[in-house]
This record gives C-alpha cells, structure tokens and sequence, in this order.
C-alpha cells in the first residue's frame, strides 16, 4: 500500500510554524513527514529559510508518531559530511528510530554561501559518494579516519549512536545518480513520476527498496486563489532540476521563471478543492512504481486549512489508490 506524506517546505514557513504544521499532520493521519534543508528560498516572496535540523530535532521532541526525514541534505558543502553524520545520528535518538537522512548532490542556491564554488555535476556525484562512505562509517560506530578525493576526517567518533543508525536515501535525476543510489542508498528520492528513475535504480542494486516521490499541489476552496497563489510561489519549479540546481540565487529564479504563466502552473500541479484533481495527479507516481509520495501544500500560510481538508477529504480519497 502507498503511504502518503506531509512536507515541512522551510522556505514558505518559520521554524516555529513548521514544527506546529507537522504536529497537526500527524494527528490528521500523514503517513510520514519530509523537510526541505535550504539556505535560501527560492523566490524572495516565499520569504523563509530556517535552519531544517533544528526544526527536526523540535518536530522529533512534538510528535510521537510520524515518521521524519530530511528531503534532502546535501553532505557536501555547507556541511561536512561527518557533521551530518552526527546530526542525523543525534535526530534519529530524539525521534525514537523515526528518522531518514535523505542526501543530494546539492543546489548551487545553498551550497554557494560558504565560498567553495559550484564543482561540475560529475564532481559533485563523487563527492557525495565519498560523503556517504564517511557517513556510514560512523554510523558502524569506532574511531574514523578518511583521507579522500574532497575530504578528510581525523579521529571522528558519534558518541551517542542510535541502534539501527537512520537509513539513508539518496535522491536521483538521472542515469549516474541512479547508479550511485542503487549501490549506496537504503532507499531512492525523485521528484517527478518517472519510471525510468525506478528502473535504473532497481538495476543498479535497488530492487525491493523503498522509492519516495513528492509533489506540489494548491489546495483552496476557491479554485483562482490556488492558482495565483501557486504561481506567485512556486512557478520556479518550471525549469527542471537541471537548470534549478545551476541558479545562484533568488533573483535567478525570478529571472528563470518570468514567462511560467499562471496556466502553465495550473496544468503542472493540482489546484482547487476537488479531491479527484489531486488523487489523479499522484497516480502517475504510483503506476511509477512510488512507495511513498509527498505531497507539499503551497502556502506557509495555507497550511491549516489545508490539513482539516487533508483529513476530511484528501486521504480518504488517496487510500482508494
């Protein structure tokens, strides 16, 4: 059976408003959670970006139920793979064994804050391959030292170690990262419903394991509020991730996306209230092959209103799947 799952988007919310978001999420039957992990927003109007790790650990200590998962981080850059390790390790305690560490090869919109450059994408799936050979070595617990390609680890220990360690998913666009999933991750991450991700995955090693997609929708009663409002905040997604992950900041996005049309986003994501229009949008993930699916609600203030609809109407309706 398919689970669906809430996301916490840190860009169109504050940390306080994220962690009483996801409390209520689980109390209307979300199936698991995800959080973005950005540094900044996409378009200046979503107007957030908290730090995602210590809205988990908050979100760990406020629910008892629902899984979480970071969505994704990249290990590579703003932090050092083996300071992931610890955070990861350190959520997964407070959670209770509730956590996932999703990882990515990165956006050029966070990692470029610490100075270090926009490495080719090539580079940037190496170094996420040796980030995750660093991670698990200190999730098996002992001393670790590594001297790579792009790291160096001396004399690193996680003190407090959760028994099982988080798995770990990685998350895929293509041939190269499916292959670097399929050997190394515990599970896949996608954002579109594209059944040639899952089957290069399967190829590489990732047969019977857990595939998490995610999909944004604009949920409202009035069908022209959804619309604007998804326009206003997310019409950035319009340029694929390889474009996405290439831009340097907000005004990039708002330059990139100038000419996305209010229609265009409409026939892109789900808008309105009509469960129907929302269930037929996640089917492509599920004939996909998806395990888990994701479902971010545009709007940091649309949240509530969304969740009692989720409840009432939404989730019913996405169990008949």
């Amino acid at each position: 059976m398919v689970q669906f799952g809430y996301t916490m988007l840190t860009e169109q919310a504050g940390p306080r408003d994220l962690v009483d978001h996801v409390v209520r999420a689980e109390q209307v039957g979300f199936d698991f959670s995800v959080i973005s992990d950005h540094y900044f927003p996409w378009l200046d109007v979503q107007g957030h970006a908290p730090y995602a790790w210590g809205v988990l650990g908050a979100a760990a200590w406020a629910t008892s139920r629902i899984p979480l998962m970071s969505y994704v981080t990249c290990p590579t850059m703003r932090y050092h793979p083996a300071v992931v390790a610890q955070k990861a390790a350190t959520v997964q305690l407070l959670s209770r064994g509730r956590f996932r560490l999703g990882l990515g090869s990165g956006e050029n919109l966070n990692e470029h804050v610490v100075g270090g450059g926009w490495p080719p994408v090539d580079v940037r799936h190496e170094m996420l391959e040796e980030a995750l050979e660093v991670i698990r070595a200190l999730f098996a617990g002992g001393y670790v030292n590594h001297h790579g390609t792009h790291f160096d680890v001396e004399s690193a220990r996680l003190w407090d170690l959760p028994d099982p360690p988080p798995p770990i998913g990685v998350a895929v666009s293509g041939d190269q990262s499916c292959a670097l999933a399929g050997r190394l991750a515990d599970l896949v991450i996608a954002t579109a419903p594209d059944a040639a991700l899952l089957d290069s995955f399967a190829r590489h090693g990732g047969t019977g394991k857990p595939r998490v997609g995610q999909l944004p929708i604009s949920y409202d009663p009035d069908p022209d509020t959804a619309v604007a409002r998804a326009h206003e905040q997310f019409r950035w997604f319009a340029g694929g991730w390889k474009v996405n992950s290439e831009l340097p900041g907000t005004a990039g996005f708002d330059a990139a996306s100038q000419y996305v049309r209010p229609e265009d986003v409409a026939a892109a994501l789900p808008c309105g209230s009509d469960p129907q229009l929302f269930v037929d949008a996640v089917r492509p993930f599920v004939e996909a092959g998806f395990t888990e699916v994701a479902l971010v609600q545009v709007g940091g203030d649309a949240q509530y209103p969304f969740l009692d609809w989720a409840e009432k109407s939404l989730l019913p309706a996405l169990r008949e799947l």
